[in-house]
Order: C-alpha cells, then sequence, then structure tokens
C-alpha cells in the first residue's frame, strides 16, 4: 500500500481498525456446498497481521451485513471480541462501537468494497477500500489497497497501520529472537 502523507499521517493515530467481511476479508465469493452449507476462503496473512495490530495496541472489529457460522468460527479463532454482523446500517453500528470502546472516530479507519460501507468509512479519519472495491467506494476511500479482499489486503493496511506508528521493525525483529 503507497500511503500518501495525509493518509500517514492519519495512520500515525489510529487506535481502531474496522472491517468488513466479504470482499474485504474474504474474496467476495459465497460458495455452498450440496447441502446448503456455506464457505469462505480468509488469507492466513490476514489474520497474522490481525493479530499483530492488536499485538502493538491497535484495536480490530468486525461491522459486516451478513451473519455466518463460518465468518463467526474464523472471528472466535483470530480473538476478535468486537463483531457486528447483520448490520443494514453500518454507520449506526460505527456510532455504537466507538462510544463501547471510547474511542474517537477520528481515530479510527474503516476497510469496506462496497456501498453498504459508505456510512460507515465516511465518519472516520482513514476511509480505506481494497483493489477490488466497486469504483464509487475508491472514489470516496482516501486510500485503495494494492492487494485485493480475501488476498491479502488486510494484513497490507496492517503493515502500513504499523509502519505509521513505528512499531512495524521492532514487532518483526521480535520473530528474529
Amino acid at each position: 500500500m503507497n500511503g500518501n502523507k495525509k493518509a500517514s499521517s492519519i495512520a500515525k493515530n489510529i487506535k481502531l481498525l474496522i472491517l468488513d467481511v466479504d470482499g474485504v476479508l474474504t474474496d467476495g465469493g459465497i460458495y455452498f456446498d450440496d447441502n446448503g452449507t456455506e464457505h469462505k476462503k480468509f488469507d492466513s496473512q490476514d489474520g497474522c497481521g490481525i493479530k499483530l495490530l492488536e499485538l502493538s495496541g491497535v484495536e480490530v472489529a468486525i461491522i459486516t451485513a451478513r451473519s455466518t457460522k463460518s465468518v463467526a468460527h474464523r472471528l472466535n479463532t483470530l480473538g476478535i471480541k468486537n463483531y457486528y454482523h447483520g448490520i443494514k446500517d453500518k454507520g449506526v453500528a460505527l456510532k455504537e462501537l466507538s462510544d463501547k470502546l471510547s474511542i474517537d472516530l477520528n481515530e479510527s479507519a474503516f476497510v469496506g468494497d462496497d456501498v453498504i460501507d459508505l456510512p460507515a468509512m465516511s465518519k472516520v479519519a482513514l476511509p480505506i477500500a481494497v483493489a477490488n472495491a466497486h469504483s464509487f467506494v475508491k472514489e470516496n476511500a482516501l486510500m485503495v489497497t494494492e492487494k485485493a479482499g480475501g488476498s491479502g489486503a488486510v494484513r497490507e493496511v496492517c503493515d502500513f497501520l504499523l509502519k505509521s506508528q513505528n512499531k512495524y521493525d521492532d514487532l518483526m525483529q521480535s520473530f528474529l529472537k
């Protein structure tokens, strides 16, 4: 992610990263087997990025319009406690989350891919669109990832935040000890 100066400056103060699921944490595909069970593909490096970001003190939350067992399972394995699902107005959920965590929206980033994400993206300091986002969402984002959702876009965002906050190098070096 090639951050512009404004985005890098804002990223220094981010305390909360909010993610959409379909098209951001996944490739946006909705797969069903013959029994009607839904399946999703998640990127393992996205998961590692989320854990590193949380380790550095940045909260990570999810706001998604859909409710699925596979997503709940993945978020449980990642230890994400703030999971808002079945949400039609993500702006309302964002305000509730901000109040609950006592983190100002000026200290928040949101990663989305479709127009349903814009009510939340338009309220945070750092709205980010993934590479495979709808063109209108990209136009209204401060940054666009190089990678697509479900293919490392979230890790790209996590690394960008860590680097902007001067936490990346120390975290990476800790794995060499």
